[in-house]
């Protein structure tokens, strides 16, 4: 009889630690994709992904700490104080994102939004381990229950960042992830409170039921709507009609038209206007361009780096005995974009659709040139702005020198090289980086209205000789021509060439230049 009396009771207790278990694995899954979210949409509003990502890690870790010191100030029973934790926790955590969406649009508090989120969400997160190893001391010694408690929060912490970057962003995005685990981790409350109702007392039982449930409808509201606050948020920062909108493993691409003026973003970023984008298409094909059928050739294979959107290869296209086209972009969204999105072929001319002499690879473009896939003729580097370190290391002597062992012995490389007035440092910055490596090299800008003063660079192994690039500059164009193309190597005072420090690997100085000369101009 004995033994029948206790089975239910050793049924009870094995439900009762699952419960646990799976509260400490949910705990350590929602923290790190909070803290992952955060960082990566501030980044995404603010560039300097360094800076984002580090400040995140440095807040939450610090409130982490607080929430552990302050959870001895609670004694007894610790489920209560657990359940409340998690509502909150559950609430911040999924209104996050939306939080911090509405604050960048509608407000100037956007860092003072992010740095409130940030601890709260931290201090939350370290009230929860203390009181979860505390529960479980009451089913095992404390040696095995903190040894339980961390190995789940690290597992769960592995899973949440295995998952964020291959299936979290690129397939829901931030904005819905963190509505989703917000009621992720509101099961753990839902679950406690179910599992062990005699441990709470009445009132709170009703009062956190209530609070639950109505946080989780609210969430699950915000999620069915997420699709249209999305669109209305896009509507409200982008001007004009948004006619694409995808959140990739690799960056968010909007693409909006306002009247005749098609645009693209990637991270907020400008990519181009179509009213001036030529201007920056002809200065960054047909300057490298004339400089190659000056030197004698003719049968010429291209490899464009970047350039998915199919406008720089719109311009290649127009020699036709242009043997190849190479365009490696990274992200197989923008050249699909740049493939089928009506707006965006008939801007481009179909360019991406020339099967003949166009092939497209979506691959990172420093490993494409580490596999030494061919020898080109002309490498154009048409990559966005080194704004963060992913791409501040496409601007290194490391990169410039795989890009030279990939070109002919008469191959040229170009480059765009962001504003030589706005962002002087960073323009003269890549000069160094390309110099350190090619014998050769001349810096050139031209006015893209939408942009400013905008700078490239051109490099070879050989002398550059501008008067006979200019006799070989073709006719086809709507802004550059013979009269203005000794001009454009010409600089003004106030973007003279400074001297600076080439940028590599080990140190990217690059992405220091740039962000220092941009933050007075809030690019």
């Amino acid at each position: 009889m004995e033994a029948v009396r206790g089975a239910p009771d050793s049924r009870s207790r094995s439900r009762e630690i699952f419960t646990i278990v799976y509260a400490v694995f949910v705990a350590g899954l929602c923290s790190i994709v909070y803290e992952l979210l955060i960082a990566t949409t501030v980044s995404y509003f603010k560039g300097d992904s360094v800076t984002f990502f580090s400040l995140t890690i440095g807040l939450y870790m610090a409130a982490l700490g607080l929430g552990a010191y302050l959870s001895k100030l609670f004694r007894g029973d610790l489920l209560a104080p657990l359940i409340g934790a998690e509502t909150l926790l559950g609430l911040l955590g999924g209104a996050s994102i939306p939080l911090l969406y509405i604050a960048f649009s509608h407000s100037d508090l956007f860092i003072e939004v992010y740095v409130v989120l940030t601890l709260a969400i931290g201090f939350l997160i370290g009230l929860e381990i203390p009181f979860l190893t505390r529960i479980l001391e009451r089913y095992d010694s404390l040696r095995v229950s903190i040894a339980h408690v961390l190995s789940l929060d690290y597992l769960g912490a592995l899973l949440a960042t295995l998952a964020f970057p291959l299936v979290l962003l690129p397939f829901f995005g931030a904005f819905k992830t963190g509505l989703f685990f917000g009621l992720v981790n509101m099961s753990i409350g839902l679950l406690l409170l179910w599992r062990f109702p005699a441990r709470i007392g009445r009132p709170a039982r009703v009062l956190f039921r209530g609070l639950t449930v109505l946080i989780a409808f609210c969430i699950l509201g915000a999620l069915a709507l997420a699709n249209d606050s999305l669109r209305a948020w896009n509507n409200s920062v982008y001007d004009g009609r948004i006619l694409f909108t995808q959140q990739t493993r690799h960056q968010q691409i909007v693409l909006n038209k306002y009247r005749d003026d098609l645009r693209l973003y990637l991270d907020g970023n400008l990519q181009f206007s179509s009213i001036d984008e030529y201007r920056y298409h002809e200065l960054l094909v047909h300057v490298p361009m004339s400089f190659l059928r000056a030197a004698g050739v003719r049968r010429a294979k291209v490899l464009l780096l970047g350039g998915g959107d199919g406008l720089a290869v719109r311009e290649l296209l127009k020699y036709p005995d242009i043997a190849s086209v190479t365009v490696v972009d990274l992200d197989p969204a923008v050249s699909r974009l740049g493939a089928e999105n009506p707006y965006l072929v008939q801007l481009n001319g179909g360019s991406l659709n020339d099967k003949r002499r166009v092939r497209v690879v979506n691959q990172d473009a420093f490993a494409f040139l580490e596999a030494r896939d061919s020898l080109y003729d002309l490498i154009i580097g048409d990559l966005p702005d080194p704004n963060n370190t992913a791409l501040a290391r496409l601007y290194t002597r490391e990169f410039y020198r795989l890009a030279l062992a990939n070109l002919t012995p008469s191959g040229l490389f170009a480059s765009q090289s962001t504003s030589p007035y706005f962002s002087r440092q960073a323009f003269w910055g890549i000069k160094a980086s390309i110099g350190a490596e090619f014998a050769h090299i001349l810096p050139y800008h031209g006015l893209v209205p939408s942009f400013g003063d905008w700078g490239f660079h051109l490099a070879g192994r050989d002398a550059l000789d501008i008067a006979r690039a200019e006799a070989h500059l073709i006719t086809d164009t709507r802004y550059l021509d013979r009269s203005l193309f000794a001009r454009i190597f010409l600089f003004e005072k106030d973007m003279g060439e400074i001297k600076l420090e080439a940028s590599t690997l080990n140190r990217p100085v690059i992405l220091n230049y740039y962000l220092s000369g941009w933050r007075n101009w809030g690019r």
